[in-house]
């Protein structure tokens, strides 16, 4: 069996869970407090950074990696199309919620709120807060322009773009920070989305002293 280092509500954790859910693929979760940096956790990931997968002796890391190493190992279902053009709009997608959307949304709310605490750093900084309250409002927008031109983000069949979209907005959702009024085309999408089985373990997640929002795991909303 595989074994996946991870934190519940890390988005990167929560995208390679996904791609092995919906692969069917068991794996072994063990949470890793990545913070404290331990000399045995140094070891597996070098760069101080979640997730790492274990397999066969093999020792994985950095998400996005894991994800097509995974979908070379097990090849259905397909979360990569099979044109070069279309593979590089995955790509894309995948890094705009990774890099633009992370830095500019989810680290200022997710972490602000939760990981801080969790890590003992302090209070949330409100203006980070504030303006990833604001940022989140331009993603919308870019999500409903390309879900209002395609079935799913990147083409007319779900890919690993969108579970990594799907990945950040649940850890959103948990949080209570994502207005389900401003875009009902995204809400479609993502309600589609979590319904699939392979949300049920990320659904299933509780954080002690967090509770999550009140329609986190209800699949209609």
């Amino acid at each position: 069996m595989l074994r996946l280092y991870h934190l519940p509500l890390s988005p990167f954790c929560r995208k390679v869970r996904l791609v092995l859910a919906e692969k069917k693929v068991e794996v072994e979760l063990i949470e890793e407090r990545y913070w404290e940096k331990s000399p045995e956790f140094l070891k597996k990931s070098p760069s101080g950074k979640i997730p790492i997968l274990q397999l066969d002796g093999m020792l994985l890391t950095e998400s996005t990696p894991i994800c097509e190493f995974l979908e070379d190992l097990y090849p259905q279902p397909k979360l990569m199309p099979d044109s070069p053009e279309d593979r590089y709009e995955v790509r894309r997608l995948v890094n705009w919620f990774d890099d633009k959307f992370h830095y500019e949304v989810t680290s200022k709310l997710l972490y602000e709120r939760i990981n801080k605490k969790i890590m003992k750093q302090g209070a949330p900084d409100s203006k980070n807060v504030m303006n990833g309250k604001r940022k989140i409002k331009y993603h919308l927008d870019y999500m409903t322009y390309l879900l209002e031109r395609r079935r799913w983000l990147a083409g007319n069949s779900m890919t690993l773009a969108d579970f990594t979209a799907a990945a950040h907005f649940s850890t959103l959702d948990y949080t209570k920070d994502v207005d389900w009024v401003e875009s009902n085309t995204v809400k479609d999408w993502y309600a589609k989305i979590k319904s699939r089985p392979a949300f049920r373990g990320i659904l299933a997640d509780q954080i002690s002293g967090f509770p999550p929002s009140d329609h986190y795991n209800d699949l209609d909303f």
